[in-house]
């Protein structure tokens, strides 16, 4: 059965990097469709889900929660039998790339800061909703904003 527990803990690392590249890999896309004019950046369910992405993030940092993915990867791993962050070589690059050690202090400002980032982005491009009839969806490519 730990091994069970192993998986489990290193697919909730895999979820957890997910995560966080969701989030920042969708703001550099935001931030290009603004430059570039893509129509499809203001997708309202994307640009939603985005916000509540960060928005979750940066609540947790200010409000000193660890995040609910942390906790369970932790308790997985105590129930498999490790003590450290051992898995599987993806995992631990994965692990290795999601938790650097910095100061609360300083990943708190990066992650209002980054925060912030997206509340302009959102009043720089909003998001707007299109009718299935718009050019644009039955081309698949954007086009004038």
């Amino acid at each position: 059965m730990p091994v069970l527990y192993r998986a489990a803990a290193d697919l909730t690392v895999v979820l957890h990097m997910g995560y966080a590249l969701f989030i920042l890999l969708g703001q550099l896309a935001v931030v290009a469709g603004v430059v570039l004019r893509w129509r499809w950046i203001r997708n309202v369910t994307f640009r939603g889900l985005h916000l509540m992405a960060i928005v979750i993030v940066v609540a947790e940092s200010l409000l000193g929660i660890t995040c609910p993915l942390t906790t369970l990867e932790k308790w997985l791993r105590q129930r498999g039998g490790q003590m450290t962050y051992e898995g599987d070589f993806i995992a631990n690059c994965v692990h290795d790339a999601l938790f650097v050690d910095f100061q609360p202090w300083a990943l708190t400002t990066a992650y209002v800061t980054f925060g912030l980032l997206v509340a302009v982005t959102f009043w720089l491009a909003p998001p707007k909703r299109y009718k299935v009839s718009d050019e644009w969806l039955l081309e698949g490519s954007g086009g004038e904003m």
